[in-house]
């Protein structure tokens, strides 16, 4: 599996509606797991981004499903990044030539 952040900022109306956001966050979990991504982690954040999700899933097309799925709602602008562990890291570093 591999590991995301979703860096997450409001949309004029994802602002608006905030109130709403417990069920959207609810929603967002469903949609996530019927798509078989797992979010890990959750923080509301300060500064250039409203909150960061941390994702696990078996690809980068279960991710952009689920990110484009989010997307619809018109609540969010987000930036994912792809993260590798310390393992994969040093196998990358290794293979350089």
């Amino acid at each position: 599996m591999s590991m995301y952040m979703l860096l997450c900022s409001y949309t004029d109306q994802g602002v608006r509606t905030i109130k709403e956001m417990p069920s959207r966050r609810a929603a967002s979990r469903e949609k996530a797991s019927k798509l078989g991504v797992e979010i890990k982690n959750a923080w509301l954040a300060l500064g250039a981004y409203d909150f960061i999700l941390q994702l696990e899933a078996r690809d980068e097309e279960t991710v952009a499903k689920f990110v484009l799925s989010l997307a619809t709602m018109g609540n969010l602008r987000t930036t994912t990044v792809r993260l590798f562990s310390d393992a994969d890291y040093e196998k990358i570093v290794n293979g350089i030539v």
